[in-house]
């Protein structure tokens, strides 16, 4: 017969074995997810632009506090050219995982109008995570020329029409655009001269060669310091924080004129919505820290975060924007 305290024994032991066991069954997730927590791997983030350049640098300024705050690398990884083509097809073509990111700015809104067979939607193909900072364009002259207000070159353009030149970067950049758009919007005509470069543009510039220039008050900022150019008025709808004595265009009587830069974190459509928010989270508090807005508005930069509506939005309203211009000037798709 059976001892029945070894029965008993028995029993209790199978029970404690088993619980372990049922224990894992029942919270197989929770486990998982503490084994997979965001971002277990390194995380590059792709700019279509060359490395060195503002955009490039403040990218850099995010990765390095992005590492400390979320306890990954990340990295990032340049693809300049092509119109940014490159750099957004590598990320649309990686897996929605939060391990491959981008960067974007208002470029990728004017890219939908200006390239023929464009092989992304950018409102489907990314899911965007927030905006970064923005910035305003600077109307500028030499210093030694005749116009000490945007008035006094918007009178001088009405009064003889086509015969002013306007210096810009490449046709088709924000910069080339904002002065098509300065046209419609002054009701006035000039020739527009776009520039392989901003230190050709600069150059001819400070040589009287055009009697305006749009570009970054970055890109200016030393030869304005020395005198060499006279700012006259910045592009956004408000006095900006990097040249806050310096006229809105709007200040100037240019109604509704409004043209603000940009650049924003997207990730592959898909994306879980976890890693979204994680991101957009550690964002707001990384763009609320004092030492980076310091750093980003010393590149003419300023630091704003964004929901990922909200970035998704202006994305929406910049390509009808910036597609009306494009219309309008005549701009041929590439």
């Amino acid at each position: 017969m059976r001892d029945p305290d070894c029965t008993v024994t028995q029993t209790l032991v199978r029970v404690f074995l088993t619980v372990p066991v049922l224990l894992v069954l029942a919270f197989p997730q929770r486990q998982a997810g503490a084994e997979t927590k965001y971002p277990s791997k390194p995380v590059r983030i792709v700019l279509p632009f060359a490395a060195g350049g503002v955009a490039d640098i403040t990218a850099r300024v995010i990765a390095e506090k992005l590492s400390g705050k979320l306890g990954g690398r990340f990295y990032i990884e340049n693809q300049p050219g092509a119109g940014g083509i490159a750099a957004a097809r590598t990320v649309i073509s990686s897996a929605p995982d939060g391990y491959t990111l981008a960067l974007l700015s208002n470029g990728t809104a004017i890219s939908v109008s200006l390239f023929s067979h464009l092989p992304y939607d950018p409102l489907k193909d990314f899911a965007p995570i927030s905006s970064l900072g923005t910035f305003d364009f600077v109307f500028a002259t030499n210093a030694d020329s005749g116009f000490k207000t945007l008035a006094d070159f918007i009178a001088a353009a009405k009064a003889k029409p086509g015969t002013l030149n306007v210096g810009t970067i490449n046709i088709g950049s924000t910069q080339n655009l904002s002065a098509e758009l300065f046209k419609t919007a002054a009701g006035i005509d000039f020739t527009i001269i776009p520039y392989r470069g901003t230190p050709e543009l600069l150059v001819s510039t400070m040589q009287g060669n055009v009697a305006l220039m749009i570009d970054s008050y970055s890109s200016m900022k030393g030869n304005l310091a020395e005198g060499k150019l006279r700012a006259l008025a910045s592009s956004g709808p408000v006095c900006s924080e990097s040249t806050p004595d310096l006229s809105t265009l709007q200040e100037a009587g240019v109604a509704n004129y409004d043209v603000v830069s940009w650049n924003a974190l997207f990730a592959p459509a898909a994306t879980p919505p976890d890693i979204v928010k994680t991101l957009n989270q550690a964002l707001q508090e990384i763009l609320g820290e004092p030492e980076v807005k310091k750093r980003l508005l010393e590149l003419g930069i300023e630091a704003r975060g964004s929901t990922p509506e909200e970035i998704s939005a202006r994305l929406k309203s910049d390509i009808d924007k910036w597609r009306a211009v494009i219309e309008k000037a005549g701009i041929p798709r590439q």
